[in-house]
């Protein structure tokens, strides 16, 4: 175990406030799925991420990976699977399967929807290719919009998903303290060949491919807003030998969940990490 103390940033004065005894009860964490999406650069590993519009109620202008909640139609029985079955990613996500299921549907339907990239194709061993038709734009919304669900996508396209092209990276649940608390699992992932993620969310007011050393230069400097496990995970990928490389280096979900503790009377995030 290694101990890692954060600022709370933005959420300073909510954290004063919650040391100070002024608190209710601890709000029950919603699962979520979060992907790191990675390819090489000319100078190391480049993940692509988004940042949060300000209007955002959970973590407004910070920078984040492709994510959100997992929907309850996520653990659809019947979505076309390819890769390790749920009961194997249950086993390595120390959870019960259905949440397993949930939880990879989840992380590949919200990379399709924040950023156009899909981790599904016709066969096990192939990939959608070229999303650019005006027709994928119309499926997107349909899924945002709740018209459909990734398994009746799939369906539908005579898709499957591919759960061999993620990777588990690790769980971690929102501190006891904030408002909106998510229990999230990690996953990482190669771009698939010919497919070219964009910007199309409205959740985010920039979408781009990152330099993780760039990006933690401007976090320490205050220029950037990062939570603790993504500036965690985005040190990882700094490291990191290759995006293969990455990507083919699972991690262990035991979760992480940080608390909120006073050092030298300020607030602060501890984290005990893996």
């Amino acid at each position: 175990m290694a101990v890692r103390d954060f600022t709370p940033g933005v959420l300073g004065p909510q954290a004063a406030e919650w040391l100070s005894g002024r608190r209710g009860d601890p709000v029950e964490p919603r699962y979520a799925a979060t992907v790191m999406l990675l390819r090489d650069g000319g100078s190391g590993v480049q993940v692509f991420m988004l940042r949060r519009v300000a209007t955002m109620e959970f973590a407004p202008r910070t920078w984040v990976f492709p994510g959100g909640g997992v929907d309850p139609r996520d653990d659809a029985p019947d979505v076309p699977w390819a890769g390790p079955a749920p009961q194997e990613w249950a086993a390595l996500m120390r959870c019960e399967e259905g949440l397993a299921r949930s939880l990879v549907c989840a992380a590949v339907r919200e990379v399709f929807e924040e950023c156009g990239v899909l981790l599904a194709g016709p066969s096990a061993d192939t990939v959608v290719a070229d999303l650019r038709a005006p027709e994928w734009d119309v499926e997107r919304a349909a899924l945002l919009s709740k018209e459909q669900s990734f398994a009746e996508l799939l369906l539908r396209r005579d898709l499957v998903l591919r759960s061999d092209l993620l990777s588990a990276q690790g769980r971690w649940v929102t501190p006891e303290f904030e408002r909106r608390r998510y229990d999230t699992f990690f996953f990482a992932a190669l771009l698939p060949e010919g497919q070219i993620p964009d910007d199309d969310t409205s959740e985010a007011d920039h979408a781009d491919w990152t330099d993780p050393a760039g990006l933690l230069a401007a976090y320490q400097a205050g220029g950037a807003i990062l939570l603790p496990p993504t500036v965690v995970s985005v040190e990882r990928i700094r490291d990191a030998a290759s995006a293969a490389d990455f990507v083919a280096t699972a991690r262990p979900s035991a979760a992480v969940v940080p608390q909120l503790v006073e050092v030298a009377g300020q607030p602060t995030i501890r984290a005990d990490l893996p």
